[in-house]
């Protein structure tokens, strides 16, 4: 029986191992996949930065390059404010075919002329509303908007050419505008949904912001904890920006793939609390078969004991009547009175027993002395009474026996029918301590906690029930604990039952 209560616990074993190369698996899968999906977003991110490097260079670019049509208008400006100078100079018989086609080859560059009185002689690529206006002066705050050129015709007679930069220009300078202004959104506003923090050549001041939480932002000592967190996962991207110089892109994974992360542990958690509820509930289901078997079995046992009872009971009249020795009939007497006791054990079980205020000394003593004459001779069963007069504890008498016989039949049995049984109370604060001791072979540490288990035993008969109903009686009905103090191989063991005293 002891051989099959191992291979039990070895096939538990084996099913918890089981168990948990599974979840070693799950982990290892899960991780793998995280670790594939961490290396794609990576990629993602790679290609996103580069776009981000690329387009800045474009709106570099862009910029120099209207930059230089900017210039190139000043020239052409300047041009030709030289040729209306050069004609109104000019001899009458000089050629200026040249300069009068620079002239007329405006095209883009808005010019107006106007003479001393501010009259406007002649306009060109200019709004209608401005080619329909007769002074200068009616352009109010348009004007600030022109450079002027003034060139003088004889020694009190001048013209004033204002011009500007063209329309192209400004379509230009609108355009590079909303470039500037849509990169930050797009680095930010990012389709990888990535963390994103825009700051300026210092690394403090944040010029833009994306999927971050706008605390952390407001906050420097967080802002730059986040700053160190992102520039350790990855290199800050550089860039320089028109009207922004340098700029750096502080970037990290996204916070999907960070929640996917924990994903394997909650579900490796998950796992292992449906594995223990579930064990529980086989316990739990285990459990409840079992005690309805042993208290259908008891209960049974003691309506089967009835019977030859009453008869034994009857018969025991008759021989008193007879004229046989009377201590037969005294020993019949206590053995009938045994087996009801028996009787009374097996009808209580299943059912909550009560408990009585008794005194355990007188009954332990009785006890004793009965068991005495019942087992071999050679085993010897002390008593140590304590020398308090009595120890009340709340007990049910008929189980409270039950358990004592159970140790001392498990102590005839490991001393092999030979040695000696000790009986000792201990009293503590809270507690009443009964160690029944003996001098058999011991119990190894690692079956300690098997014995009490139901179908646990060493002997070749047995159901290896008495010391799992001994526990079940001390710590279920009377709320104490019943346990191996200690045990030496080849010297013997202490069995103590561990009982609450009164509360007063």
């Amino acid at each position: 029986m002891a051989k099959n209560i191992l291979y039990k616990s070895h096939w538990r074993w084996l099913l918890f191992a089981s168990a948990l190369l599974v979840f070693v698996f799950i982990l290892y899968y899960s991780s793998k996949l995280i670790n594939n999906i961490a290396q794609e977003e990576r990629q993602r991110i790679e290609i996103w930065a580069g776009a981000i490097t690329y387009k800045a260079q474009i709106v570099n670019e862009t910029e120099h390059f209207f930059n230089s049509i900017r210039l190139e208008e000043g020239n052409h400006a300047a041009l030709l404010a030289k040729a209306i100078k050069k004609v109104t100079e000019a001899d009458l018989d000089e050629d200026l075919t040249f300069y009068q086609d620079i002239i007329t080859s405006n095209s883009t560059v808005p010019t107006i002329i106007a003479n001393m009185r501010g009259e406007i002689d002649a306009a060109v690529n200019v709004p209608d509303s401005i080619m329909n206006m007769k002074n200068i002066n009616e352009l109010g705050p348009e004007r600030g908007g022109f450079d002027s050129l003034r060139l003088t015709y004889y020694a009190h007679d001048y013209v004033t050419i204002y011009y500007k930069e063209s329309q192209i220009y400004y379509d230009l300078h609108t355009v590079i505008d909303n470039l500037l202004q849509s990169f930050f959104q797009e680095t930010v506003i990012n389709s990888a949904s990535v963390p994103v923090i825009i700051t300026d050549s210092t690394k403090r001041n944040v010029i833009n912001a994306g999927n971050i939480d706008s605390t952390i932002i407001q906050q420097p000592l967080l802002l730059s904890e986040k700053l160190e967190s992102m520039k350790n996962s990855n290199d800050p991207i550089e860039l320089d920006l028109v009207d922004q110089g340098r700029c750096y892109v502080f970037y990290e994974e996204s916070s999907v793939l960070k929640q996917l992360r924990y994903f394997p542990y909650i579900e490796l958690g998950i796992v292992l609390i449906f594995i223990i509820v579930a064990y529980l509930l086989f316990s739990v289901s285990r459990k409840s078969e079992q005690n309805r078997v042993w208290v259908g079995m008891s209960k049974e046992t003691a309506h089967q004991l009835g019977t030859p009872i009453s008869s034994l009971m009857a018969w025991n009249e008759l021989l008193k009547e007879m004229d046989i020795d009377p201590s037969v009939s005294t020993e019949i007497g206590k053995d009938v009175r045994r087996l009801e006791t028996i009787a009374q054990r097996f009808s209580k079980i299943g059912s909550a027993p009560v408990l009585e205020d008794t005194d355990i000394i007188p009954i332990i003593d009785e006890f004793t002395s009965y068991m005495q004459s019942r087992i071999p001779s050679l085993v010897s069963i002390k008593f140590n009474k304590p020398e308090s007069e009595a120890i009340v504890l709340p007990i049910n008498r008929y189980l409270f026996e039950w358990v004592i016989e159970n140790l001392i039949k498990n102590a005839v049995d490991a001393m092999d029918g030979q040695g000696a049984i000790n009986i000792d109370i201990v009293e503590e604060n809270k507690h009443v301590c009964i160690d029944v001791s003996d001098t058999g072979k011991g119990i190894p540490a690692k079956l300690q906690r098997q014995i009490f288990k139901a179908g646990y035993t060493s002997k070749n008969r047995g159901w290896g029930l008495g010391l799992t109903l001994a526990k079940r009686i001390i710590n279920d009905y009377h709320k104490g604990k019943l346990f191996v103090k200690t045990s030496v191989l080849g010297h013997g063991t202490v069995m103590r039952i561990q009982l609450n005293k009164q509360k007063k």
